[in-house]
């Protein structure tokens, strides 16, 4: 690793199962640049220790970069910031900014299977706030990034949430078929298939809302940075 390096490590994502990079700027005298979250976030100048916390570090490389000191320059400029924003502006958007000076975070779509686990309603309060003071063609670029990412997460999920409630038809009507044949056992059984593929088309279809919630929020915003 070396100054103007963009590295990251990863940790737990809050209590929820698996885990999130969190990206730094290396400043090369042993402090990273990356935004701190502790009651509030903010980005911080930190010990190489603070950021790892004893975690394996990776190197975050681009065809194209800046050179160390501009690197570096860029991320003081913002030293002292609480602009956090998980889907806009992250640690990982803060150092890509940094490094190619793009606002762009490849793991945004990782997060998309835990978002029915958060109230996604609050993230677009400090929406604006997030993307203040970026230029405009920047901000434009990271609302199109992030519908394009929803769409592919939509892309997979409507066609699990269909499946589910074709499943759910199915297996009513082959309970109603054994209650047909005096078959209440087979009925019961094929009842409960039938509950267990409700439930999983009511978790897909509240997924999808939420989905849909982010993207009417992102279309919203849109129009507010073309206006």
């Amino acid at each position: 690793m070396a100054r103007g390096d963009q590295i990251y490590v990863y940790r737990k994502f809050f209590d929820l199962e698996g885990v999130y990079e969190h990206h730094g700027i290396d400043c090369g005298d042993g402090s990273v640049i990356h935004y701190r979250k502790l009651e509030t976030a903010e980005v911080q100048r930190t010990t190489w220790e603070t950021f790892t916390q004893g975690n394996p570090i990776f190197l975050r490389q681009y065809p194209h970069s800046f050179v160390a000191d501009v690197v570096v320059s860029r991320a003081e400029s913002r030293l002292g910031e609480r602009k956090y924003n998980l889907l806009f502006n992250n640690c990982e958007h803060f150092a890509a900014w940094c490094k190619i000076g793009i606002n762009q975070s490849n793991q945004i779509l990782d997060f998309a299977p835990v978002l029915r686990h958060i109230k996604t309603e609050q993230w677009y309060e400090p929406i604006q706030e997030a993307i203040a003071g970026t230029d405009t063609k920047n901000a434009q670029q990271t609302l199109s990034a992030a519908l394009a990412d929803i769409k592919v997460v939509w892309d997979d999920v409507h066609p699990r949430y269909k499946a589910a409630l074709t499943e759910q038809e199915t297996w009513q009507n082959v309970a109603k078929e054994a209650l047909k044949r005096d078959r209440e056992d087979l009925a019961r059984a094929a009842l409960l298939r039938k509950q267990e593929y409700h439930q999983k088309a009511e978790d897909l279809e509240g997924y999808l809302a939420k989905l849909a919630m982010m993207t009417e929020n992102l279309l919203r915003n849109q129009q507010n940075i073309d206006s």
